[in-house]
């Protein structure tokens, strides 16, 4: 382990070497392609990792310190009721509006403590693609074709990314639970299941109103007066968490947790960042061209063909969307042209996949799993494309 590490250490290096000495910074295209990459980190800094990424790590943290894994391979485990299993995990991504970054962190957590590959894939690919908030905008900006497909396709995708990974993963999930065959009995801590509940509750809770996108311009109702009160109710929950920890929990259990906290962010951080720095600099930000031009992207996705399906998934699959963003996005891709068969594609890969994410699957659950994951989304995107192009074409 010690070994294939410096064995990292020292490809980063090296590549890094590489790239300061032989990337041509001298021209133009390759010099915006640069700026556009630490732009894209700094918005991303700016916007997601105080109100998003670093919530969903203290959940995390949580969930791998203060859920017991017997509840975990109860309820989420290889041999856990499929129809109990699937139906939580596949519409989680309602309860989560969150981006494809934001979720790893929590798929980490119940990844490693026990959670099947069907189940931890579905719910991998619910939490960023099933958002509520998303679909509504989708249906309100692109259209209500548009936002009936993509909410019933991503439904549908969660449960059967999930299937085909625990078929194509069987043994592998079969191995875990043969090594796993005493389930500890839970933990007397001296809390209730309610207590413990509602804890985990007040996590989310902070992290749905923190990361709450601001309503449209002219929006009326009550979603305006809600994204103004975010910040007080925010401070309430934090207040609500403050006590629980006091009162609840043992100074020990405090420290653990933010153990477990830091642990994640230590192996997700430096490959996020890293991932973010190559999707800006190969594909920009939204609105900003770089080493790829987009007039070139939105040339290929025009019409319904498998080509411009498959190149939209495949698109999509690589860029980075923040949550919502991928709806202005598709807004000016559609006037320039795109059909509405790769639109759909891109909105059921886009959003619960990026080249970010990807390298992060793959430090969690190493690359054969994380190929068949990524493929097996780009696939079912670009036959769900075809089939909606077909029909509202």
């Amino acid at each position: 382990m010690n070994d294939m590490k410096e064995r990292t250490k020292l490809l980063i290096i090296l590549f890094t070497f590489l790239g300061a000495y032989y990337v041509p910074w001298g021209n133009a295209t390759v010099r915006h392609s640069g700026l556009e990459a630490f732009m894209m980190l700094q918005e991303y800094a700016r916007e997601h990792v105080l109100t998003c990424l670093i919530p969903a790590f203290f959940i995390a943290g949580a969930i791998a310190v203060f859920v017991s894994q017997a509840s975990v391979l109860k309820y989420f485990g290889a041999t856990a009721n499929r129809i109990f299993s699937y139906s939580v995990a596949s519409v989680s991504g309602t309860v989560l509006a969150v981006c494809s970054c934001t979720v790893l962190p929590l798929f980490a957590g119940i990844y490693t403590r026990g959670a099947g590959i069907g189940p931890a894939t579905a719910f991998l690919y619910s939490g960023p693609a099933i958002n509520v908030l998303a679909i509504v905008l989708t249906a309100r900006i692109l259209g209500w074709q548009l936002g009936l497909g993509r909410a019933v396709g991503a439904v549908l995708f969660a449960v059967l990314v999930g299937l085909l990974m625990a078929f194509l993963f069987r043994r592998d999930d079969a191995k875990r639970t043969a090594g796993q065959m005493y389930l500890p009995d839970q933990e007397d801590r001296g809390r209730s299941l309610t207590q413990d509940a509602l804890f985990m509750l007040t996590m989310v809770l902070i992290l749905i109103f923190a990361a709450l996108a601001r309503p449209a311009q002219g929006s009326t109702g009550i979603w305006p007066a809600i994204f103004g009160a975010k910040w007080y109710i925010t401070a309430g929950l934090l207040i609500v968490l403050a006590f629980m920890l006091k009162n609840w929990f043992l100074k020990e259990e405090r420290v653990n947790w933010v153990q477990s906290t830091w642990g994640f962010m230590k192996q997700i951080f430096p490959l996020l960042g890293a991932g973010v720095l190559v999707a800006g600099f190969m594909l920009g930000r939204p609105g900003h061209s770089a080493l790829i031009p987009e007039h070139y992207i939105q040339s290929l996705v025009g019409g319904n063909s498998p080509c411009a399906n498959l190149f939209a998934s495949v698109a999509g699959a690589l860029m980075y969307f923040a949550t919502l963003t991928e709806v202005p996005i598709l807004q000016g891709l559609i006037g320039a042209g795109m059909g509405q068969g790769p639109a759909l594609a891109l909105l059921l890969a886009g959003p619960a996949l990026s080249l970010p994410n990807m390298l992060v699957i793959g430090g969690v659950m190493g690359v054969k799993k994380t190929f068949a994951f990524c493929a097996t989304i780009v696939v079912l995107s670009t036959i769900a494309g075809m089939i909606f192009g077909a029909i509202v074409g």
